[in-house]
């Protein structure tokens, strides 16, 4: 394997694995307040199909990007709704989040779209176009720091950039700021956090709105308006122990209940129209 190989493939390995420190990223805001989601890719899967149907349709890649920072933050209000508010068990909810995305998006794609349930091929202004940054021509010919400058390090997305500097970005929210402190202490210990005035619910909330702004742009890092059910709640450290509940347990038997539906209704309407299509043809 040569050198320029080499580049290639880390080249490649740098702009496909960027949704990924994205979405741990945000798991660890979770994660740290106490809440654990093990609905990431149902809210990924929700995201990057909406952002790619909107930037599609209005040919906006900034307009898909707020979709999809947008139905990533309503999924993240409706696993807070049952797993603070309601005090659901957070598995479950995860799990019919996953289900439900992984149901819906197909359905709903194939009858926006009518491509087998994929969103069309985006270019131009619905797409990132890649950034070269300052001297990479001029360095291009310099050895061995002028291909890695120009093909490893220059030639990306905005999303790649603003994902590297996430990493300290966020070191630097969770152990250099007040609200990482606050975030930290509610996930270790709420009932102290409690004591001390400070509302743990309301930070329950905007550690989950902060980091779902994160997963799928990386760059609107800012706190979400909190949750009004959970804003009306008091705070009580024994709402932070989730426990099962039948309506949690309801929910996601009924969505793993509806997916294989879901998939048969996606199938039927496929073939009809690939009938109808042969027929006219």
């Amino acid at each position: 394997m040569d050198f320029g190989t080499l580049l290639q493939m880390l080249d490649a390995t740098l702009r496909l694995a960027t949704p990924l420190p994205l979405a741990c990223l945000a798991g660890l805001y979770s994660e740290l307040a106490g809440i654990f989601d093990i609905g990431l890719e149902g809210k990924m899967l929700a995201a990057a199909f909406l952002s790619a149907a909107v930037a599609a349709v209005s040919g906006s890649v900034w307009l898909g990007l707020l979709a999809g920072i947008g139905a990533s933050m309503l999924l993240s209000a409706v696993h807070g709704l049952a797993s603070i508010t309601f005090r659901g068990n957070q598995l479950i909810s995860g799990v019919a989040i996953n289900f439900l995305a992984a149901g819906l998006t197909v359905v709903i794609a194939q009858s926006w779209f009518a491509q087998g349930g994929r969103t069309p091929q985006l270019s131009g202004g619905a797409r990132f176009n890649p950034i070269e940054l300052p001297f990479a021509q001029a360095l291009q010919d310099v050895p061995i720091i002028g291909p890695i400058y120009y093909e490893l390090i220059s030639g990306h997305t905005i999303l790649v950039y603003v994902a590297l500097l996430m990493v300290p970005l966020t070191w630097w929210i969770l152990f250099r700021t007040r609200f990482g402190l606050r975030l930290r202490a509610v996930g270790e210990n709420p009932a102290a956090v409690d004591t001390a005035g400070v509302s743990v619910v309301a930070a329950f909330c905007r550690g989950r709105h902060l980091r779902h702004p994160m997963r799928h742009c990386g760059c609107l890092l800012g706190h979400g308006p909190p949750s009004g059910l959970c804003e009306r709640h008091e705070c009580r450290a024994r709402i932070y122990r989730p426990r099962r509940t039948d309506l949690c347990k309801m929910a996601a038997l009924v969505c793993a209940l509806c997916l294989p539906a879901v998939r048969l209704l996606a199938g039927h309407v496929i073939a009809s129209r690939r009938d109808r299509k042969r027929a006219e043809l």
